[in-house]
């Protein structure tokens, strides 16, 4: 059922299909009603309008049930099925295969080639051709011979072409349906495939963030620890090697938890009040050493961003850099982070070092893939870009006249958003 009806949008694929079943009993009663001279129809109107009842009752249930009816292939075909029986009845008592419209047994068979698999309109075919031949073997002597000319061989090609287009439908548009089944099928797994890859990105981008913010303390941790077995244990290295363990600690706890989450896809709107005052913190506790300021204006700390467990880390990441970038060219590790908004549907943090800047044919390579610099912003660049892109962000790197500056770009909420708008 998840064929050609399941391309067309608008209405469910089940509403669809009962949607064409009340057209054709329409049909039906206007030839009878209106278009039976016109079309010269033979009609016997007591066993019509019993028809059109019978037909109109089994209609109102099977649209009351339609959706478990059509969810399976069996109650498909005993739909398409009784919908045959009822076309041959009416075709039965308008004129038999004298009826123009005799045609129309093939819509069933049409329906059935897309929707069933071969043994339906198989089936369909059978039935519908017995009931032409039955009809044509019924015919009257008068209509055979009519006006003296011999029309037998008329409605012997009539039957013919009937049952090649029958066989056309469940030959061709059964095949070119499969064929396009198979290929919702694969598009289906595919997009399986790249839901997953996608969050095993993730999840290895927020834990290479993570691994990476680790290898500097880890670092201190030898140093600490190789002074200590020469020199004897201190108090001063104890807080060290004390401060160090709790950055290891904290990062570990939140690998955990961004694992969890990107695991369970979970995403969520969050204030940028809210991200603000958690960069303070993680700064505060992961780089005490690092002088920062951090400016978010005051018509922004109500709006709303989409972000996940990987978001923080990328900033950061790139906070880190910066501090390295202004130790390394001043001796302080100082970093401006600044809060705007681009229009009101963009937000912008930008993240400002006074280092020696970027070599400026690195500016086009840094977060496209690693690269070896005398910042050693290769990897980290690289790793919060995949972040911020998961997000829907932008990361642009461009030196100013004091050193570097991270120009990250995401999606605001808006205005009216609320928070369980979360994807």
């Amino acid at each position: 059922m998840n064929g050609l009806f399941g391309r067309t949008g608008g209405l469910a694929a089940a509403d669809q299909l009962a949607l064409l079943r009340v057209l054709g009993l329409l049909l039906q009663l206007g030839l009878t009603l209106l278009g039976s001279d016109a079309f010269g129809l033979t009609l016997q109107p007591e066993p019509l309008w019993w028809v059109f009842g019978l037909e109109s009752a089994y209609l109102a249930l099977t649209l009351w049930l339609r959706h478990p009816l059509y969810r399976q292939s069996a109650g498909i075909f005993i739909a398409l099925l009784l919908d045959t029986l009822f076309w041959i009845s009416w075709l039965w008592f308008s004129g038999g295969a004298t009826n123009a419209f005799i045609s129309l047994l093939l819509v069933p068979i049409a329906l059935a080639a897309v929707t069933l698999p071969a043994w339906g309109s198989w089936s369909l075919a059978a039935l519908s051709t017995l009931a032409y031949s039955l009809m044509i073997l019924s015919l009257p002597e008068g209509h055979i011979r009519h006006h003296g000319m011999d029309m037998s061989s008329h409605f012997l090609g009539m039957w013919l072409n009937f049952v090649v287009s029958a066989l056309v439908l469940t030959t061709s548009v059964a095949l070119i349906s499969r064929r396009l089944r198979r290929q919702d099928t694969e598009l289906g797994w595919l997009r399986e495939n790249q839901l997953r890859q996608e969050q095993l990105l993730a999840l290895g981008t927020a834990s290479a963030q993570m691994a990476h913010q680790l290898a500097t303390p880890l670092a201190s941790l030898r140093l600490l620890l190789d002074e200590a077995m020469e020199e004897g244990l201190d108090a001063e290295a104890q807080v060290q090697m004390g401060q160090a363990l709790s950055r290891c600690e904290v990062t570990l706890n939140e690998l955990r938890n961004a694992t969890e989450s990107i695991r369970e896809r979970r995403r969520q709107a969050v204030t940028l009040a809210a991200l603000g005052q958690n960069m303070r913190q993680q700064l505060m506790l992961l780089m005490p050493e690092v002088d920062f300021s951090l400016t978010l204006p005051a018509g922004l700390t109500d709006r709303e961003i989409i972000t996940d467990a990987s978001l923080l880390p990328a900033l950061l990441a790139l906070v880190d850099n910066a501090a390295k970038a202004s130790l390394n060219n001043t001796g302080e590790p100082k970093v401006e982070i600044g809060f705007d908004s681009l229009g009101d549907t963009r937000l912008e943090i930008n993240i400002k070092d006074y280092g020696r800047g970027i070599e400026a044919h690195l500016l086009g390579e840094l977060g496209l893939m690693p690269v070896a610099s005398r910042t050693g912003m290769g990897v980290a660049v690289l790793l919060s870009h995949a972040s911020l892109e998961r997000l829907g962000g932008e990361l642009v790197l461009h030196n100013g006249p004091q050193g570097c500056e991270a120009r990250i770009s995401l999606p605001l909420l808006p205005v009216s958003a609320s928070k369980g708008d979360a994807a």
